[in-house]
């Protein structure tokens, strides 16, 4: 099944310039009322999705009466799930196939008509633009009947279940191009196509869709107005503690590194705001990594030290191995750094003097040169050891790295350790999308990402766009 990753083989075409990030580990949702009722038998619902939280009962679109009257959008044990009930009557979709890659963009189209003689017509699930027709279990909506949608008094839930219990099962990830269409069973060919050079399936502009009374378009475009409709129909969404800094230009046209959950058998650390937190694991203190690696060009990210028991244990670096224990702390293996909290460096299990000490609240620049072998640290925008990342060849107070073709991997990850057998330490990365408020704001030199300090010339923000061209 094609993905929209690689999407950085993607050339030309509709961009999509932003994606909302919600965070299970906060009450953040939208919602609105439909103030009259419409079509409640034909109705279609597309979006790009960026699983964040991979391993728990998600719903990220809801509309719930009660425990007899309710439509499900979810995500759970890794398959998507539509669950609905219409007069106690239950209807369901679980998926055979597992989706479980948390740096993928998918694209899901699900869209109902009941008036279908066809029973398995009258519910009809895509993911990026092929029809899903294997399911671990199904059961069809009945012949005419009036699901819980379009209905005045019955909310629209985006990011959360509006449950019997209120707040529910909230979806942790990210949300691109939301489209609800009133009135009508639409296919994927509305909303994307398969890309002529690579058949990649990708998003197409749908600001031309009939989106009927209830119908709604979700660009997240205004980041004062996150909710707002631009479908031409003003069907605006109230919103629930997402703010400015959840607004990301994360999307299925330029997909942004995250934290890579996959990567956590050893290190049974926390992830939240859509890959972008990490509370590390406690006794367990080995690395967790970046979801994109590079063999060559020059990047830069920023993380923020956020919180801990024990400051000077915090290690922040780079691998090219991954993680075989628990106790395979950050700098143990020959071709790995960790810039420690005391100022110290280690490198195959060897510590040097380096820079200055951080603690909770400092942010750590990395930037990887890897034209020249050449690794840098930053505290507060401010290069340790007088290095110089711009300084090309002579490489002025860097670390010199191995060649990324003679690593373990061919290839080098970000990587963050808090290596510690009694404590963790919680940190916030920024790929270019900060989980945490920016004071300034800096891209590189493409254009790409949101860093608090100034991005050193010739280096860039780890996405599939720069990849295209750098990596």
């Amino acid at each position: 099944m094609p993905l929209i990753i690689p999407s950085n083989s993607i050339t030309g075409g509709y961009e999509v310039d932003n994606s909302l990030r919600f965070d299970d580990g906060s009450t953040e949702y939208l919602h609105r009322t439909p103030s009259s009722s419409s079509n409640r038998k034909t109705a279609t619902f597309s979006s790009w999705i960026k699983f964040g939280n991979i391993v728990t009962e998600e719903t990220f679109f809801s509309c719930f009466t009660d425990a007899n009257n309710q439509v499900l959008f979810q995500y759970q044990d890794h398959r998507l799930r539509v669950f609905g009930r219409f007069g106690g009557t239950n209807y369901f979709a679980n998926t055979s196939a597992l989706y479980r890659d948390p740096s993928a963009w998918y694209h899901i189209v699900i869209a109902f008509d009941t008036t279908q003689g066809t029973a398995s017509n009258r519910m009809r699930l895509y993911v990026n633009g092929n029809e899903i027709t294997n399911f671990n279990s199904v059961t069809y909506p009945s012949s005419n009947a009036q699901l819980e949608f379009n209905t005045s008094s019955v909310p629209m839930w985006i990011g959360a279940q509006n449950g019997s219990g209120g707040f529910e099962l909230p979806f942790d990830g990210y949300m691109a191009e939301i489209c609800w269409i009133d009135g009508q069973q639409l296919d994927p060919t509305s909303f994307g196509e398969f890309d002529a050079d690579t058949g990649i399936w990708k998003p197409i502009d749908v600001s031309g869709l009939t989106f009927g009374t209830n119908g709604f378009y979700l660009p997240f475009e205004n980041s004062g107005a996150l909710g707002q409709d631009d479908s031409g129909n003003g069907n605006n969404f109230t919103v629930n503690n997402l703010t400015s800094i959840d607004q990301t230009t994360d999307t299925p046209t330029n997909n942004f590194a995250t934290l890579n959950p996959l990567d956590n058998f050893y290190n049974s650390s926390t992830f939240s705001n859509g890959n972008n937190t990490v509370q590390t694991g406690t006794s367990q203190y080995t690395y967790n990594t970046s979801t994109l690696g590079v063999s060559k060009g020059k990047w830069y990210c920023e993380i923020e030290y956020d919180a801990t028991t024990n400051v000077d244990n915090a290690t922040i670096g780079v691998i090219s191995q991954f993680s075989t224990a628990s106790t395979m702390e950050l700098g143990n293996n020959s071709n790995d750094w960790g810039y420690y909290a005391n100022g110290n460096i280690r490198n195959n299990n060897s510590f040097s003097s380096y820079g200055n000490s951080y603690t909770v609240g400092d942010i750590i620049g990395i930037a990887l040169d890897l034209d020249n072998n050449a690794l840098y640290f930053s505290k507060n925008g401010t290069f340790q050891n007088s290095g110089d990342p711009t300084s090309g060849a002579s490489k002025t107070g860097a670390i010199s790295i191995t060649d990324p073709a003679s690593t373990n991997i061919g290839s080098y990850f970000i990587a963050i350790c808090h290596f510690d057998a009694s404590s963790n330490g919680t940190y916030k990365t920024n790929f270019g999308n900060p989980p945490y408020s920016i004071s300034s704001g800096n891209s590189d030199g493409n254009g790409y990402g949101n860093f608090e300090y100034s991005v050193p010339s010739g280096y860039l923000a780890l996405n599939t766009k720069n990849l295209a061209t750098d990596g």
